[in-house]
């Protein structure tokens, strides 16, 4: 029987945030980013984990963040490490 279920993604980054507005920034950004399902950014934990669909990219979350200004210094995809560097447009 087929998985009803669209595929979906979890991201996590560990993300340089100093306060409240580091993390309000890359809150505004991934809402408006399409195929994010939800998300979670903690500035005690400097962290943003995004659940995606399966059509956005683990790159495309990452430059979004990154676009924000904010270091990204540890990037996971469904519980892989994944490279943080920031692909050229």
């Amino acid at each position: 029987m087929a998985d009803v279920q669209a595929a979906e993604h979890t991201y996590e980054f560990n993300v340089t945030m100093s306060c409240g507005g580091c993390s309000g920034a890359i809150e505004r950004v991934l809402k408006k980013l399409e195929g994010v399902k939800s998300y979670e950014v903690s500035l005690e934990k400097q962290t943003a984990t995004v659940v995606a669909e399966d059509s956005l990219a683990y790159e495309t979350v990452l430059k979004t963040i990154a676009k924000t200004g904010k270091k990204v210094t540890a990037g996971k995809a469904d519980g892989e490490e994944r490279s943080v560097e920031v692909p050229a447009e």
